[in-house]
């Protein structure tokens, strides 16, 4: 062999066997962080043997003798599985993401800091019940134990590892009671209502008069679409609701829309439009068992994993002192279930929406502010920030007796005579008692027990509906929600006067909305009214989605119930369906416009469609197009960027009213000066350019068009998953899926118009529940119960999930047992 081969054989050689060691080490770091599902481990602090049993999907159901034994079995199996999310959650939550990923995330730990989710957490824990604060400290102990058996990065998690590389991630510190809590002010974050509205509301009033910004924010169509309480008389006296004045909107909301949009989204996206969720519950005298139906389907942003951690928890003898035999969906790093079912009842959420936080411009003057004609001191606190890498920072976080000013950490305030700060007053800054609710739903045995423990359900308030296996079902709106001195809580408000503070106690849990046993034998909340607030005093929020799918939902559970007894399999072709509510309204619209050219054919598409979503509809393709359009080319050039539309069915209450004024000054597009458009115009244009886009993305054959080749979904880790490096991005993020559905569909696969087709929320997990055989429910999750990339179960359920099947969930003992494929003891 001549000498530059045998040369060129050699380096090949060594190439090869260096690429080799390497993926020898990559295989070893990934593994070694696995965790044992099998045989027998010590733990110390427990009191008695626990049980792990793990069926094919990895998904745990845990069994001991005593609370205290069950939940420190849950914080080891927790951080067994998602030990880095919950890190990575933690650090979030208390504004110190810049120790992992230096001054990328310093914005982000200014937001955060200045709300002070963590410090709420810390007032709240000595104030919830004794039991409470133990099993708090038991599953704490649970994640130590974990934590002090697994020191080195490696045993941790991959993530731990890419973040060693990288000069980050340190040491974790030990696992605490308040990191759970603080948890829970993050979903409250996550599941709040309208200050994005009344900040959008405000920041349009700087281009358009006040009744055009009116126009974007129509009233709820009772006419048409049921509120979730229709029974019944529920007026509870009246309270003073007069509007807001008309304040000019400043820089100093714009500063604030940005601290807002700093604060990271652990559960929702930025759309906050797309985050929702279903749930419906029917009465056992429709359904196959004899005995209610419950379905659930929260929707949130698309996560890696998800946010979701599927496990059951099951005292071995349930008695008053271990009483606890629950199945469902948990939070990683909050200890029991927060949505599923005990031995006797099952419950469900979804977003209430209630208006629980309000923006109160003020007027500052170094370190005073004006209230009802006097100078009040303001509170001010010091944080110091860690930076990986670089120096610490400090802030100062001002509050008004309304809230911390949510305008300065990104802007310094105007001088003063004039509103120059903004502050947040929300619900979730005081220190309340939904840890305590979770500890109650779980060990639940009827109606009076869930409405005792849905009463502690403070923050996020959310739409409880309920069901149990003696046949009844049930709804209940839970909640601290405010009531105003003044004002409806669409726009920000002068906080200088007193005149639109909040009074010092909460509407009543008492005089809430609540249904049990309803005459039509199901009840259906998709976060629609609850209420039409004509019968019911006080206002809990003008700011609700606009029922498209609560209405949808109500059709297909009264036309199942014609055919016969429902069943699970019914009720999750029900979560399936596809349907777009808004198509009968703006498919006619589209067909009276004169229309030549190529577009024509695509058009024609439209004369057939069922108004399905489905994955493989050439027509569904081309309708979204179309609406992204008119939408993008009715509304951009009027509206400031954050206020600009992104879908959803607000947007369809809007557009269907626009529909009947051809000459609307929103059809004009200003930036032509020399044409007035109008509806037609604006139509005939978004079906053209509608037509041009898919055309450039999937071919010029409109019949080979599928909408699943535009609505896609890519799963991306919560933390590295966009971190900018495509090898680290490889190896966290899972995808795409082509995936049916739509933003305001029943299966709300949400995307946003602005940015094109991409899924960004979704179904996050979907639950049925049968009452009468609870071994018959069956559930599924976005990605899977692993949150150790390359793991078996790190996203085995998203395929399964993208094509709408589900798997079952098992609750009882002996088929549990029967499913299992890893068994574990935990012993003393």
């Amino acid at each position: 062999m001549p000498w530059p081969l045998r040369w060129f054989a050699r380096v090949l050689t060594v190439l090869v066997a260096l690429a080799l060691v390497l993926a020898g080490v990559l295989v070893y770091t990934v593994r070694k962080s696995f965790p044992q599902v099998d045989g027998s481990l010590r733990l110390p602090g427990l009191t008695g043997n626990v049980e792990i049993y793990r069926e094919k999907s990895g998904i745990p159901h845990i069994y001991a003798d005593s609370s205290a034994d069950l939940f420190m079995a849950q914080g080891f199996v927790h951080a067994q599985d998602r030990f880095y999310e919950m890190d990575f959650r933690r650090h979030t939550t208390a504004g110190r993401l810049s120790e992992l990923f230096g001054a990328a995330t310093l914005d982000n730990d200014k937001a955060l800091r200045t709300m002070g989710w963590r410090r709420v957490a810390e007032q709240e824990l000595p104030e919830l019940a004794q039991q409470t604060q133990d099993y708090l400290n038991a599953y704490a102990k649970g994640v130590n134990a974990w934590l002090s058996a697994n020191p080195n990065a490696s045993d941790r998690s991959l993530e731990y590892s890419v973040l060693k590389l990288q000069g980050g991630g340190g040491t974790p510190e030990k696992w605490t009671a308040v990191d759970s809590l603080a948890w829970l002010k993050a979903m409250a974050w996550d599941l709040r209502s309208n200050v994005e509205d009344e900040i959008d509301r405000a920041l349009a009033l700087t281009k358009l008069p006040r009744e055009r910004v009116e126009q974007l924010y129509p009233g709820y169509p009772f006419d048409r679409h049921l509120p979730i309480v229709n029974e019944g008389t529920l007026d509870q006296g009246r309270f003073n609701q007069r509007a807001e004045p008309r304040l000019p909107a400043n820089r100093v909301l714009a500063q604030a829309a940005k601290t807002l949009a700093a604060v990271p989204s652990t559960m929702s996206t930025a759309d906050r439009d797309g985050v929702g969720s279903n749930s419906w519950v029917v009465s056992g005298e429709y359904t196959a068992g004899g005995k209610p139906l419950l379905a659930n389907d929260p929707h949130l942003s698309a996560q890696m994993p998800s946010v979701w951690y599927q496990a059951g928890l099951h005292c071995r003898k349930v008695t008053e002192e271990c009483p606890y035999d629950v199945t469902g969906f948990t939070f990683s790093g909050v200890p029991g279930v927060i949505i599923g079912h005990t031995d006797k009842i099952a419950w469900g959420f979804t977003n209430l929406g209630p208006d629980v936080a309000d923006l109160f411009l003020e007027q500052v003057e170094g370190d005073t502010y004006l209230y009802k004609g006097s100078r009040i001191p303001l509170e001010t606190r010091q944080e110091q920030i860690k930076v990986a890498g670089g120096a610490p920072v400090t802030i100062t976080v001002k509050s008004t007796r309304h809230g911390p000013l949510v305008n300065e950490v990104m802007g310094s305030v105007r001088p003063s005579g004039e509103a120059n700060a903004v502050a947040l007053q929300w619900t979730a800054l005081t220190p309340g008692r939904t840890a305590d609710a979770i500890f109650a739903l779980n060990r639940a045995g009827d109606w009076g027990e869930f409405k005792a423990a849905a009463a502690l359900f403070e923050v996020p308030s959310q739409n409880l509906i309920y069901a149990d296996t003696s046949g009844k079902i049930g709804y209940q709106a839970p909640g601290r929600i405010p009531v105003r001195e003044n004002g409806d809580g669409t726009f920000p408000v002068p906080g200088w006067t007193g005149e639109y503070d909040w009074r010092t106690a909460p509407i009543p849990y008492d005089q809430l909305p609540s249904v049990e046993d309803p005459a039509d034998g199901f009840i259906v909340t998709a976060n629609n009214a609850v209420i039409d607030p004509n019968r019911y005093r006080p206002l809990l929020t003008k700011d609700w989605s606009y029922g498209y799918r609560s209405e949808r939902i109500r059709t297909l559970v009264k036309d199942a119930v014609k055919k016969g007894p429902i069943d699970a399999a019914a009720m999750s072709r029900i979560q399936q369906d596809t349907y777009n509510g808004f198509a009968e309204t703006l498919v006619p619209a589209l067909m009276r416009v004169d229309l030549a050219g190529p577009a024509g054919q695509a058009r024609q598409l439209l004369k057939t469609w069922d108004r399905r979503q489905d994955l493989g509809s050439a027509a569904a393709a081309y309708f979204n197009a179309v609406w992204r359009q008119v939408l993008v080319l009715t509304f951009n050039d009027d509206l400031p960027e954050s206020a600009r539309p992104t879908g959803g069915d607000r947007w369809y209450e809007v557009v269907r009213r626009l529909l009947e004024a051809p000459e609307d000054p929103f059809w004009d597009d200003v930036t032509t000066a020399d044409v007035k458009e109008t509806r037609d115009d604006i139509l005939r244009q978004a079906m053209a350019s509608a037509h041009q886009e898919v055309a450039d993305l999937l071919g010029e054959d409109v019949k080979a068009w599928r909408w699943g080749d535009l609505h896609r979904l890519e799963l991306v880790n919560g933390s590295l998953g966009t971190s900018g490096i495509e090898p680290v991005e490889a190896l966290f993020n899972r995808g795409p899926l082509s995936v049916p559905g739509g933003k305001d569909a029943v299966n709300a696969t949400g995307w946003n118009v602005q940015t094109g087709y991409e899924i960004t929320a979704v179904p996050s997990m979907r639950m049925i529940v049968d009452l009468g055989d609870l071994d018959k429910s069956r559930w599924i999750n976005l990605t899977g119960a692993s949150g150790h990339a390359f793991h078996a179960n790190y996203w085995d359920q998203a395929e399964v999930w993208a094509r709408g099947e589900l798997l079952p969930m098992y609750s009882k003992e002996e088929s549990v047992k029967k499913a299992a494929v890893h068994t574990l003891r935990l012993t003393p």
